[in-house]
């Protein structure tokens, strides 16, 4: 008779595969009159979130941040999903290039 010695570290194997993924905290980003809603957004520091950018406006607007590394357009009447972290604690702005002059937030982690 063959021995099976693997088999409890392959079971090990998919009983880690079965396990939950941690819940993602979800933050609802409003974009109205070209402005982002609420403007400072704070997060945990060291946690992926999920942001959900919904735009109110009719025109398209599109989330952008040098300092996140995301850029992502937002269509008019439309909702879009940016996954940021985990972050260190401190100030991450964003903005939104086609109303620079309005549409401007930040991200602060701490």
């Amino acid at each position: 008779m063959k021995s099976f010695k693997f088999l409890p570290v392959l079971a090990l194997g998919v009983f880690a595969l079965a396990q939950p993924a941690q819940a993602v905290e979800e933050i609802i980003l409003r974009i109205k009159d070209h402005k982002f809603i609420p403007e400072t957004v704070e997060v945990p520091a060291g946690e992926k979130v999920k942001l959900i950018v919904m735009n109110e406006d009719k025109t398209p607007e599109e989330f952008e941040s040098y300092e996140l590394n995301r850029e992502k357009i937002i269509r008019g009447g439309g909702k879009g999903i940016v996954f940021i972290g985990p972050l260190k604690p401190g100030t991450y702005p964003f903005f939104g290039e086609f109303n620079m002059d309005s549409a401007k937030g930040q991200v602060i982690a701490k």
